[in-house]
């Protein structure tokens, strides 16, 4: 759960300041106005307009930002030079898994944590981050991490990361949007009783629409983390093509074995190898289906 506040707060923290940003330019510069003269309706053309700019402004300033903050946050040591057998055992894969896949090759990373875990980031597929946990190396065989690094190489490979951004971009425009219409409604009628007759802005407004973008928030969260699940099935498939299907299955076995691997912090969980535990209504906000799931979904392939 400390995971999911991290990412629903930082999310909701930079839409938060674009929509000041956006307020503060509507001040200045007049933008409902020159709305209305292009034949906007007032209300509908102003949210509309604003939900997208904030929803998408958001989510592709989390993306653009996902690398460094990535970084800065896990204490990534960006491997420039191997300089010993295993950093230059490490390069030669992610270089092979690249070539195959026909990408760039990202830079690659190791990060202290004695859980085994791995991830991908960047807002490119030709400029992203591939870094594995310390613990993944102690843990795990050459195969199984060859296996996992597979996995994050089809996260890459397969745009996850701009696809993910472009689902945030929709559900924040839907709850931006939502959020103000139903606080415009509630301003409305109770508009004779805190004096706000002149149409504009007062705090009812400002408190329904932060009490409602929570709340649609909550359960836009809901869709974002389902995609999220689905597409770790995929990347799996995608790790299996590259390594091999029966390391990919023991590279997941080994991560359900080794004391249940620990969540990612923010938004590197949902590109992470491993997914929390969860239940009943947890499993909703999980980045990542059961291991379990994970495994039988490979086991019961046909490729």
């Amino acid at each position: 759960m400390k995971r999911m506040f991290l990412l629903m707060a930082t999310n909701f923290a930079i839409v938060a300041v674009l929509g000041l940003v956006w307020n503060i330019l509507d001040a200045t510069f007049g933008l409902t106005a020159k709305m209305m003269a292009m034949g906007l309706p007032a209300g509908f053309g102003y949210i509309a307009v604003m939900s997208l700019a904030i929803g998408f402004g958001g989510a592709f300033i989390s993306l653009w930002m996902s690398k460094g903050a990535a970084k800065r946050s896990m204490g990534v040591q960006v491997i420039e030079n191997p300089t010993t057998k295993q950093e230059r055992w490490l390069f030669d894969v992610v270089k092979r898994q690249a070539d195959k896949v026909g990408i760039d090759m990202p830079e690659v990373g190791i990060f202290q944590e004695s859980s085994p875990n791995a991830f991908a980031t960047g807002a490119r597929k030709n400029s992203a981050l591939v870094a594995v946990s310390t613990g993944l190396l102690q843990h795990m065989s050459a195969d199984e991490v060859e296996a996992v690094l597979g996995h994050e190489m089809a996260h890459v490979a397969n745009g996850d990361m701009v696809t993910q951004t472009l689902l945030q971009g929709v559900m924040n425009t839907f709850v931006i949007f939502f959020s103000r219409l139903v606080a415009q409604l509630v301003q409305s009628l109770m508009s004779g009783r805190d004096g706000n007759r002149g149409g504009g802005y007062g705090m009812t407004y400002f408190a329904v629409s932060m009490v409602a973008q929570m709340l649609f928030g909550f359960l836009a969260n809901i869709i974002v983390m389902w995609f999220s699940r689905y597409r770790e099935f995929h990347a799996d498939k995608g790790g299996a093509d590259l390594a091999g299907r029966e390391k990919m299955i023991a590279a997941l076995q080994k991560l359900k074995d080794v004391n249940q691997p620990h969540d990612l912090p923010g938004e590197m969980a949902a590109f992470g190898i491993a997914g929390g535990l969860g239940d009943g209504m947890k499993k909703l906000f999980m980045t990542h289906p059961p291991l379990e799931d994970r495994i039988a979904a490979l086991q019961n392939s046909k490729y």
